[in-house]
Protein backbone atom coordinates (compact mmCIF):
# COMPACT_ATOMS: atom_id res chain seq x y z
CA UNK A 1 0.00 0.00 0.00
CA UNK A 2 1.37 3.41 -1.00
CA UNK A 3 1.06 6.26 1.53
CA UNK A 4 -1.09 8.47 -0.67
CA UNK A 5 -4.72 9.46 -1.14
CA UNK A 6 -5.59 10.11 -4.78
CA UNK A 7 -8.40 12.02 -6.47
CA UNK A 8 -10.42 10.77 -9.43
CA UNK A 9 -11.09 12.44 -12.76
CA UNK A 10 -14.86 11.99 -13.09
CA UNK A 11 -18.11 10.32 -12.12
CA UNK A 12 -16.81 6.79 -12.68
CA UNK A 13 -13.41 5.13 -12.68
CA UNK A 14 -11.75 5.19 -16.10
CA UNK A 15 -10.01 2.05 -17.38
CA UNK A 16 -6.63 3.76 -16.90
CA UNK A 17 -7.49 4.69 -13.31
CA UNK A 18 -8.72 1.19 -12.55
CA UNK A 19 -5.49 -0.36 -13.83
CA UNK A 20 -3.26 2.22 -12.12
CA UNK A 21 -4.99 2.07 -8.73
CA UNK A 22 -5.02 -1.74 -8.78
CA UNK A 23 -1.27 -1.77 -9.40
CA UNK A 24 -0.30 1.00 -6.97
CA UNK A 25 -2.83 0.35 -4.19
CA UNK A 26 -3.15 3.85 -2.72
CA UNK A 27 -4.17 4.10 0.93
CA UNK A 28 -7.40 5.88 0.00
CA UNK A 29 -9.29 8.25 -2.28
CA UNK A 30 -10.87 11.72 -2.13
CA UNK A 31 -13.97 12.96 -3.96
CA UNK A 32 -14.76 16.43 -5.31
CA UNK A 33 -17.70 18.03 -7.12
CA UNK A 34 -16.49 16.60 -10.42
CA UNK A 35 -17.10 13.14 -8.91
CA UNK A 36 -20.57 13.93 -7.52
CA UNK A 37 -23.93 13.75 -9.31
CA UNK A 38 -26.66 11.66 -7.68
CA UNK A 39 -26.96 9.40 -4.65
CA UNK A 40 -26.99 6.29 -6.82
CA UNK A 41 -23.97 7.44 -8.84
CA UNK A 42 -21.86 8.30 -5.76
CA UNK A 43 -22.76 5.02 -4.08
CA UNK A 44 -21.80 3.10 -7.21
CA UNK A 45 -18.48 4.97 -7.35
CA UNK A 46 -17.59 4.31 -3.71
CA UNK A 47 -18.63 0.68 -4.08
CA UNK A 48 -16.26 0.38 -7.03
CA UNK A 49 -13.41 1.84 -4.99
CA UNK A 50 -14.00 -0.63 -2.18
CA UNK A 51 -14.17 -3.54 -4.60
CA UNK A 52 -10.98 -2.40 -6.33
CA UNK A 53 -9.05 -2.04 -3.06
CA UNK A 54 -10.43 -5.20 -1.49
CA UNK A 55 -10.88 -3.26 1.77
CA UNK A 56 -14.32 -2.53 3.20
CA UNK A 57 -12.76 0.22 5.32
CA UNK A 58 -10.71 1.88 2.59
CA UNK A 59 -10.76 5.62 3.41
CA UNK A 60 -12.95 7.57 0.98
CA UNK A 61 -12.62 11.25 1.82
CA UNK A 62 -14.52 14.41 1.05
CA UNK A 63 -14.41 18.08 2.12
CA UNK A 64 -17.96 18.57 3.37
CA UNK A 65 -17.73 21.38 5.93
CA UNK A 66 -20.76 23.46 5.00
CA UNK A 67 -20.96 26.95 3.56
CA UNK A 68 -18.70 27.38 0.54
CA UNK A 69 -16.79 24.17 1.20
CA UNK A 70 -19.37 21.57 0.20
CA UNK A 71 -18.86 19.03 -2.55
CA UNK A 72 -22.40 17.66 -2.16
CA UNK A 73 -25.25 20.15 -2.21
CA UNK A 74 -28.72 21.12 -3.43
CA UNK A 75 -30.86 19.96 -5.03
CA UNK A 76 -29.69 16.41 -4.35
CA UNK A 77 -28.55 17.08 -0.77
CA UNK A 78 -29.30 19.77 1.82
CA UNK A 79 -27.05 22.77 2.37
CA UNK A 80 -25.21 23.04 5.70
CA UNK A 81 -23.92 26.11 7.56
CA UNK A 82 -20.24 26.90 8.02
CA UNK A 83 -18.35 27.34 11.28
CA UNK A 84 -19.16 31.03 11.94
CA UNK A 85 -22.87 30.21 12.43
CA UNK A 86 -21.98 28.11 15.48
CA UNK A 87 -19.46 30.68 16.69
CA UNK A 88 -22.21 33.33 16.71
CA UNK A 89 -24.47 31.10 18.80
CA UNK A 90 -21.62 30.37 21.22
CA UNK A 91 -21.56 34.09 22.13
CA UNK A 92 -25.07 33.70 23.58
CA UNK A 93 -25.35 30.05 24.58
CA UNK A 94 -22.16 27.97 24.58
CA UNK A 95 -23.79 24.62 25.35
CA UNK A 96 -26.42 25.16 22.67
CA UNK A 97 -23.68 25.96 20.14
CA UNK A 98 -21.82 22.78 21.05
CA UNK A 99 -24.96 20.68 20.69
CA UNK A 100 -25.87 22.37 17.40
CA UNK A 101 -22.39 21.63 16.04
CA UNK A 102 -22.70 18.00 17.12
CA UNK A 103 -26.15 17.55 15.54
CA UNK A 104 -24.99 19.24 12.34
CA UNK A 105 -21.95 16.98 12.09
CA UNK A 106 -23.99 13.84 12.70
CA UNK A 107 -26.43 14.85 9.96
CA UNK A 108 -23.53 15.40 7.56
CA UNK A 109 -22.07 12.02 8.52
CA UNK A 110 -25.34 10.20 7.90
CA UNK A 111 -25.58 11.87 4.50
CA UNK A 112 -22.04 10.76 3.66
CA UNK A 113 -22.46 7.24 5.04
CA UNK A 114 -25.52 6.76 2.86
CA UNK A 115 -23.33 7.06 -0.25
CA UNK A 116 -20.32 5.18 1.11
CA UNK A 117 -18.06 8.07 2.16
CA UNK A 118 -16.36 7.40 5.50
CA UNK A 119 -13.94 10.29 6.12
CA UNK A 120 -14.78 14.01 6.25
CA UNK A 121 -12.02 16.62 6.26
CA UNK A 122 -13.40 18.64 9.17
CA UNK A 123 -13.36 20.24 11.73
CA UNK A 124 -11.15 23.30 11.32
CA UNK A 125 -9.39 23.95 14.61
CA UNK A 126 -7.72 27.08 13.27
CA UNK A 127 -8.00 30.02 15.67
CA UNK A 128 -9.15 33.07 13.70
CA UNK A 129 -7.24 36.35 13.83
CA UNK A 130 -8.41 39.79 12.64
CA UNK A 131 -6.36 39.42 9.43
CA UNK A 132 -6.89 35.71 8.72
CA UNK A 133 -7.17 35.06 4.99
CA UNK A 134 -10.79 34.89 3.87
CA UNK A 135 -10.14 31.39 2.54
CA UNK A 136 -10.05 30.29 6.19
CA UNK A 137 -11.94 32.99 8.12
CA UNK A 138 -15.29 32.16 6.49
CA UNK A 139 -14.95 28.62 7.83
CA UNK A 140 -13.55 28.93 11.36
CA UNK A 141 -15.23 28.16 14.68
CA UNK A 142 -13.97 31.36 16.27
CA UNK A 143 -11.07 33.34 17.67
CA UNK A 144 -10.99 31.88 21.17
CA UNK A 145 -9.17 28.54 21.60
CA UNK A 146 -11.55 27.12 24.20
CA UNK A 147 -14.66 27.48 22.05
CA UNK A 148 -12.85 26.22 18.94
CA UNK A 149 -11.78 23.12 20.84
CA UNK A 150 -15.21 22.55 22.41
CA UNK A 151 -17.09 22.78 19.14
CA UNK A 152 -14.35 20.87 17.31
CA UNK A 153 -14.73 18.03 19.81
CA UNK A 154 -18.49 18.02 19.25
CA UNK A 155 -18.00 17.84 15.48
CA UNK A 156 -15.61 14.89 15.70
CA UNK A 157 -18.09 13.15 18.00
CA UNK A 158 -21.06 13.90 15.73
CA UNK A 159 -19.24 12.57 12.69
CA UNK A 160 -18.27 9.40 14.55
CA UNK A 161 -21.88 8.82 15.62
CA UNK A 162 -22.84 8.88 11.95
CA UNK A 163 -20.08 6.45 10.94
CA UNK A 164 -17.55 8.96 9.58
CA UNK A 165 -13.98 9.71 10.68
CA UNK A 166 -13.18 13.39 11.24
CA UNK A 167 -9.90 15.09 10.25
CA UNK A 168 -8.73 17.98 12.44
CA UNK A 169 -7.05 20.69 10.41
CA UNK A 170 -4.82 22.54 9.63
CA UNK A 171 -2.03 21.56 12.03
CA UNK A 172 -0.33 23.38 13.69
CA UNK A 173 -2.74 26.22 12.82
CA UNK A 174 -3.85 28.24 9.81
CA UNK A 175 -5.37 31.25 11.57
CA UNK A 176 -2.36 33.54 11.19
CA UNK A 177 -2.03 33.05 7.44
CA UNK A 178 -2.82 36.29 5.62
CA UNK A 179 -2.78 34.77 2.13
CA UNK A 180 -4.53 31.76 0.60
CA UNK A 181 -2.31 28.66 0.40
CA UNK A 182 -4.10 27.61 -2.78
CA UNK A 183 -2.11 30.40 -4.48
CA UNK A 184 0.65 31.63 -2.14
CA UNK A 185 2.98 30.43 0.62
CA UNK A 186 2.21 32.28 3.88
CA UNK A 187 4.95 33.11 6.36
CA UNK A 188 3.96 33.55 10.01
CA UNK A 189 6.29 35.74 12.09
CA UNK A 190 4.55 35.27 15.45
CA UNK A 191 6.71 34.19 18.37
CA UNK A 192 6.65 30.74 19.92
CA UNK A 193 4.79 32.19 22.90
CA UNK A 194 2.15 33.80 20.68
CA UNK A 195 1.68 30.57 18.73
CA UNK A 196 0.69 28.72 21.89
CA UNK A 197 -2.83 30.08 21.29
CA UNK A 198 -2.93 28.35 17.90
CA UNK A 199 -1.81 25.02 19.36
CA UNK A 200 -4.38 24.81 22.16
CA UNK A 201 -7.35 23.44 20.18
CA UNK A 202 -5.17 20.80 18.58
CA UNK A 203 -3.71 19.82 21.96
CA UNK A 204 -7.25 19.51 23.33
CA UNK A 205 -8.08 17.10 20.48
CA UNK A 206 -4.71 15.35 20.38
CA UNK A 207 -6.58 12.03 20.48
CA UNK A 208 -8.43 12.77 17.20
CA UNK A 209 -8.12 9.89 14.72
CA UNK A 210 -6.81 11.94 11.79
CA UNK A 211 -5.16 15.31 11.26
CA UNK A 212 -4.07 17.46 8.31
CA UNK A 213 -1.03 19.74 8.00
CA UNK A 214 -0.85 23.34 6.82
CA UNK A 215 1.38 24.65 4.03
CA UNK A 216 2.69 27.54 6.13
CA UNK A 217 6.18 28.66 7.18
CA UNK A 218 6.37 29.35 10.91
CA UNK A 219 9.54 31.36 11.46
CA UNK A 220 9.58 30.54 15.19
CA UNK A 221 9.97 26.84 14.37
CA UNK A 222 11.45 26.46 10.87
CA UNK A 223 12.35 29.46 8.72
CA UNK A 224 13.10 27.40 5.66
CA UNK A 225 10.25 24.90 5.22
CA UNK A 226 6.44 24.97 5.45
CA UNK A 227 4.96 22.73 8.14
CA UNK A 228 4.01 20.00 5.64
CA UNK A 229 7.66 19.59 4.64
CA UNK A 230 9.29 20.33 8.00
CA UNK A 231 10.51 17.43 10.11
CA UNK A 232 11.10 19.91 12.92
CA UNK A 233 7.49 21.12 12.92
CA UNK A 234 5.99 17.65 12.53
CA UNK A 235 8.16 15.92 15.14
CA UNK A 236 8.69 18.68 17.71
CA UNK A 237 5.43 20.65 17.42
CA UNK A 238 2.72 18.32 16.10
CA UNK A 239 3.87 14.99 17.52
CA UNK A 240 5.59 16.09 20.74
CA UNK A 241 4.23 19.46 21.85
CA UNK A 242 0.65 18.98 20.67
CA UNK A 243 0.90 15.27 21.46
CA UNK A 244 -0.93 14.12 18.33
CA UNK A 245 -0.35 10.44 17.52
CA UNK A 246 -3.14 9.96 14.99
CA UNK A 247 -2.84 9.62 11.23
CA UNK A 248 -1.29 12.79 9.79
CA UNK A 249 -1.97 13.65 6.16
CA UNK A 250 -0.84 16.62 4.12
CA UNK A 251 -3.13 19.29 2.82
CA UNK A 252 -3.43 18.99 -0.96
CA UNK A 253 0.14 18.99 -2.28
CA UNK A 254 -1.01 20.54 -5.55
CA UNK A 255 -1.64 23.85 -3.80
CA UNK A 256 0.64 26.62 -5.00
CA UNK A 257 2.07 27.23 -1.52
CA UNK A 258 4.38 24.29 -2.25
CA UNK A 259 6.91 24.34 -5.06
CA UNK A 260 8.53 21.52 -7.01
CA UNK A 261 7.22 18.50 -8.87
CA UNK A 262 4.39 16.38 -7.50
CA UNK A 263 6.85 13.60 -6.76
CA UNK A 264 9.29 15.92 -4.99
CA UNK A 265 6.57 17.33 -2.77
CA UNK A 266 5.15 13.90 -1.95
CA UNK A 267 8.53 12.43 -1.09
CA UNK A 268 9.41 15.48 0.98
CA UNK A 269 6.22 15.26 3.01
CA UNK A 270 6.75 11.59 3.86
CA UNK A 271 10.40 12.24 4.70
CA UNK A 272 9.31 15.05 7.02
CA UNK A 273 7.07 12.66 8.96
CA UNK A 274 3.60 12.83 7.37
CA UNK A 275 1.83 9.48 7.23
CA UNK A 276 -0.05 10.18 3.99
CA UNK A 277 0.17 12.48 1.00
CA UNK A 278 -3.07 14.04 -0.24
CA UNK A 279 -3.14 14.56 -4.03
CA UNK A 280 -6.57 15.72 -5.08
CA UNK A 281 -6.81 16.34 -8.80
CA UNK A 282 -6.73 12.96 -10.49
CA UNK A 283 -4.05 13.96 -13.02
CA UNK A 284 -2.53 10.71 -14.20
CA UNK A 285 0.96 12.07 -14.93
CA UNK A 286 1.23 13.53 -11.42
CA UNK A 287 -0.14 10.38 -9.79
CA UNK A 288 2.39 8.23 -11.67
CA UNK A 289 5.18 10.58 -10.55
CA UNK A 290 4.06 10.40 -6.93
CA UNK A 291 3.66 6.62 -6.91
CA UNK A 292 7.13 6.23 -8.36
CA UNK A 293 8.69 8.31 -5.61
CA UNK A 294 6.98 6.71 -2.62
CA UNK A 295 7.93 3.50 -0.86
CA UNK A 296 5.37 1.26 0.78
CA UNK A 297 3.48 2.73 3.72
CA UNK A 298 5.40 2.25 6.96
CA UNK A 299 4.17 -0.14 9.65
CA UNK A 300 3.67 2.79 12.05
CA UNK A 301 1.61 4.77 9.55
CA UNK A 302 -0.41 1.73 8.57
CA UNK A 303 -1.22 1.07 12.23
CA UNK A 304 -2.38 4.67 12.62
CA UNK A 305 -4.62 4.29 9.57
CA UNK A 306 -6.15 1.06 10.86
CA UNK A 307 -6.69 2.60 14.29
CA UNK A 308 -8.39 5.66 12.79
CA UNK A 309 -10.77 3.64 10.64
CA UNK A 310 -11.57 1.33 13.56
CA UNK A 311 -13.13 4.28 15.42
CA UNK A 312 -16.18 4.02 13.17
CA UNK A 313 -16.26 0.25 12.71
CA UNK A 314 -19.79 -0.90 13.43
CA UNK A 315 -21.02 2.67 14.00
CA UNK A 316 -24.79 2.95 13.78
CA UNK A 317 -25.58 5.13 10.78
CA UNK A 318 -29.35 4.84 10.89
CA UNK A 319 -30.18 8.18 12.49
CA UNK A 320 -32.73 10.68 11.28
CA UNK A 321 -31.07 13.38 9.18
CA UNK A 322 -34.18 15.58 9.09
CA UNK A 323 -34.57 15.45 12.86
CA UNK A 324 -30.93 16.36 13.41
CA UNK A 325 -31.18 19.29 10.99
CA UNK A 326 -34.36 20.48 12.72
CA UNK A 327 -32.62 20.29 16.08
CA UNK A 328 -29.65 22.25 14.75
CA UNK A 329 -31.84 24.91 13.19
CA UNK A 330 -33.87 25.35 16.37
CA UNK A 331 -30.68 25.93 18.31
CA UNK A 332 -29.15 28.28 15.73
CA UNK A 333 -32.38 30.30 15.75
CA UNK A 334 -31.51 31.34 19.32
CA UNK A 335 -28.86 33.63 17.84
Amino acid sequence: MKPVIFGLSGLTLTPDETAFFAAVEPAGYILFKRNIDTRAQVRALTDSLRALSGRDDVPILIDQEGGRVARMGPPEWPAFPAGPAFDALYDLAPMSAIEAARANAEAIALMLSEVGINVDCMPLLDVAQPDTTEAVSIRTLGSEPLRVAAMGRAIVDGLRRGGVVGVVKHMPGHGRAKVDTHYHLPTVTASDEELEIDLRPFASLKDAPMGMTSHIVFEAWDRDRPATLSRQVIEQIIRQRIGFDGLLMTDDIDMKALSGSAGDKAAGAIEAGCDLVLDCWGRMDEMVDIAGRLDEMSAVSRARLERAMATVAGAHAGGDIAALIAKRDALLALA
